[in-house]
């Protein structure tokens, strides 16, 4: 259900017998109610003993209540459900190893139905755009699930919200293609900053009238040196995290590490870094590059004081997603104590993405984007009831 030209969200009331509101220590409210006011925003939090709901408000009741679900590594709507070639597989372009400026807003089809599934599950913002497979992918974005068409790029909460980078397997080539090894990927990538960096500095120098000839591919990395976006680095063994890390140092850009599988083995250097992790599905087979992962990462992760967030990641097959609530409910079977895994498809998810400003908790001002359950969130036996975006009914279909 989109929102028509004109038309306003209702006054609506959210009350919950437990609302996780996802701010303070993440315990949730034991009868809590959730204001959501006409312009889409949250006006009011707190208990049901505390909180009137006006008359006339319309109200939504469920027994768990959250924050819409944030997906921060996701495809989909540039990978479709159909799983046909150049039909709805927009995820990858593979005829050259490093394409910065190829743009997610360019492919990005919101009504695709893989886009509904998710929304139906509670996930009411999604990170996306194109998948890992070459040395430089393209642009990620930030776009809520309820978003049909990206016609402005203010249709997006963030239209470039990353540059995608992957070291590792993934990247390499056969039959002499480059990259074929380790090296020549890391290589390529220097190479290719450096440009960048003296392409920013000659813009520097030169005068308004004066500027040189447009560059799309070195102005997408121009904005990552510049720190107005991240780097976001694809990465499963601990050599590629490694060489990761040494780039950041290297070139001063803000990163954020994407899959991460030996993540548990290199801890105090990630920790150090300050580097945050989007760590790889939790139920990501685990071969070839992600052969030592480990469904408890995400809570050593926690302990190890590392942000961090959970992700659908990319898939081969039909429906070329996962669900980014069961993934959380995997990590929390696997150590992650109930609130923090939720924390990291919520407020975690938004903070690493640099929007927990809007979206990703319950709180007074923020985005009016609720999903309700009618059990634990984290239980295969629970259905998402109802979904709330800007304050508005997008899904009341029982998943």
């Amino acid at each position: 259900m989109m929102l028509m030209a004109g038309e306003l969200p209702a006054q609506v009331a959210v009350r919950a017998a437990k609302l996780y509101t996802m701010t303070g220590d993440l315990k949730p409210l034991e009868n809590g109610v959730v204001l959501c006011g006409a312009d889409g925003k949250i006006e009011r939090v707190g208990l049901a003993s505390e909180v009137a709901i006006p008359a006339g408000w319309t109200v939504h009741e469920a027994a768990v209540a959250i924050p819409g679900l944030v997906d921060a590594r996701a495809t989909a709507g540039i990978s479709g459900i159909l799983n046909w070639d150049q039909r709805d597989q927009e995820q990858f372009e593979n005829s050259g190893p490093l394409q910065p400026e190829l743009r997610a807003i360019d492919a990005y089809n919101g009504r695709d139905p893989l886009v509904q599934w998710l929304r139906e599950f509670g996930v009411t913002t999604i990170h996306t755009g194109h998948a890992s497979g070459e040395l430089i992918s393209g642009q990620t974005m930030v776009v809520k699930t309820d978003v049909a068409s990206v016609v402005k790029a203010g249709d997006a909460l963030r239209a470039f919200a990353g540059v995608a980078v992957t070291l590792g397997e993934g990247a390499l080539k056969k039959e002499g293609k480059s990259p074929g090894t380790r090296a020549k990927s890391v290589a390529l990538l220097r190479a290719e900053l450096i440009r960048a960096k003296a392409y920013m500095e000659k813009l520097a120098r030169s005068e308004a009238d004066k500027q040189p000839e447009r560059d799309l591919r070195m102005e997408s990395l121009v904005a990552v040196l510049r720190g107005e976006v991240p780097l976001l680095v694809t990465a499963d063994r601990h050599q590629d995290l490694g060489a990761a890390l040494r780039l950041r140092e290297e070139f001063g850009f803000r990163l954020i590490l994407d899959s991460a599988a030996d993540a548990w083995r290199m801890l105090p250097e990630i920790r150090e870094a300050g580097v945050p992790v989007i760590l790889h599905a939790t139920m990501g087979r685990p071969a070839g590059s992600r052969e030592n992962l480990s469904f408890g990462t995400a809570a050593k992760l926690f302990e190890a004081g590392i942000p961090f967030a959970l992700q659908s990641g990319y898939e081969s097959y039909v429906p070329k997603t996962r669900v980014v609530l069961f993934e959380a409910g995997m990590a929390a079977a696997h150590g992650l104590p109930r609130e923090q895994a939720l924390a990291a498809c919520t407020v975690r998810a938004a903070e690493i993405l640099g929007l927990g400003d809007r979206v990703g908790s319950l709180a007074a001002g923020r985005d009016a984007d609720v999903a309700m359950y009618d059990g634990d969130p984290l239980e295969t036996t629970t259905h998402c009831i109802r979904v709330l975006v800007g304050g508005r009914v997008v899904s009341d279909v029982k998943r």
